[in-house]
């Protein structure tokens, strides 16, 4: 399917061969045993037992493989997914380095699990600067980082770790794997939270692991067997069947978050306006040359918490959530979930709604929301 665009790569990824009389997609299978064959036991299947294996989920991998460009694994969530990378790869005395703006979660376990585990850690800023990589196990990058959408050179950054003999893995969370391939720019590993854009309908958690190292991939498959950190079949179905639309979705999301990047930017009540499709957005340099499409994710600053929350009681269509990449707009005051932010920072998850209606409400809203504190950027 390599020669194939994104919309038909979305909607034929992973389905198995037409079977006259067999649905486009199969429905999930619940099992948790299946039937052995007596005298040879599990070698004559590829099914033996629910947690190693089910077949709605290696559908749903070899779709999620063919997107991204490699083999993939699922999680039961992008956090069990980053987490099971760091703890199947790295070794007591290893150093890891991680993103310091990135997904907060992330930088909570490394300070809590992974220091008492013996693993040395070190947290850089996705822009940089990175110190030498000598020595270093692994580098785990969020590109686009969330919450601030910064980007990193991943081509650049790749060839440093090579010449290391450190790793290197990309979150592609934010940006999906139509937004970018990280395998293709030189990464190790591709991990990424399913639960976001890439399924797309806020009725499921998901992660997955990419790579076309198969030493690796043994390794998270072995620790994924053995902790059973794995999603259940209608998970799964419910990601496959969503994978379809995807082009769909993130086209009618980037043009809207580019109609309210640019509204916020004109307005002095606003500050601290972040997304990459922006010419004067510090990423732009590098993501325009990197990125096949900017995410439908933005960020800006009210000043502070109370601006924030007149804002969302005013707004129709932004409801107050966490999470993003939904259908429905939302927004999400950081600070509230103890993440390092301001506490007027908002993310702002652009959903598919028609982007004059959206525009309109976030103009209504932000009016009804009236003054706030000194807004600073995030």
């Amino acid at each position: 399917m390599a020669d194939q665009h994104d919309g038909t790569r979305c909607v034929h990824a992973g389905l198995p061969d037409p079977v006259p009389g067999e649905p486009f997609l199969p429905g999930p299978v619940f099992a948790a045993p299946y039937h052995l064959d007596p005298w040879q036991g599990p070698a004559a299947t590829p099914n033996g037992y629910g947690r190693p294996d089910n077949p709605t989920r290696r559908l749903l991998e070899a779709a999620i493989g063919d997107l991204e460009g490699g083999d993939c694994r699922v999680f039961a969530s992008g956090q069990a997914a980053i987490t099971g990378l760091l703890l199947a790869v790295l070794r007591p005395g290893d150093t890891v380095l991680l993103p310091a703006d990135g997904y907060f979660p992330v930088r909570a376990f490394a300070s809590d699990t992974l220091e008492r585990l013996g693993v040395r850690v070190a947290f850089v800023p996705t822009v940089g600067p990175y110190p030498s990589l000598e020595g270093v196990r692994l580098v785990l990058v969020e590109t686009p980082a969330n919450p601030g959408l910064d980007v990193v050179d991943v081509p650049a950054l790749a060839a440093r770790a090579r010449a290391a003999g450190a790793l290197l893995a990309v979150d592609n969370t934010t940006a999906t794997p139509l937004g970018q391939r990280p395998l293709d720019l030189g990464a190790d590993l591709v991990v990424a939270s399913g639960t976001k854009a890439l399924t797309g309908h806020s009725d499921l958690l998901l992660g997955y692991l990419a790579s076309r190292s198969a030493e690796l991939l043994d390794t998270v498959t072995a620790w994924r067997t053995t902790t059973g950190a794995i999603p259940s079949p209608f998970d799964a179905w419910l990601a496959h069947r969503s994978l379809a639309t995807l082009d769909l979705r993130l086209a009618r999301q980037t043009a809207n978050a580019e109609a309210l990047a640019r509204l916020l930017a004109d307005r002095p009540d606003v500050t601290g306006v972040r997304w990459p499709g922006l010419p004067d957005d510090p990423a732009y340099p590098v993501a325009s040359a990197q990125l096949r499409r900017v995410p439908g994710v933005l960020s800006f600053d009210l000043g502070d918490a109370d601006r924030v929350a007149r804002f969302l009681d005013a707004a129709r269509l932004v409801a107050a959530a966490t999470s993003f990449g939904g259908l429905h707009t939302s927004a999400d005051r950081r600070a509230q979930w103890g993440d390092d932010t301001a506490p007027g920072f908002v993310r702002l998850s652009c959903g598919v709604e028609d982007t004059v209606d959206l525009v309109a409400d976030v103009t209504t809203a932000l009016d009804a929301a009236g003054p706030g504190g000194a807004a600073t950027a995030g």
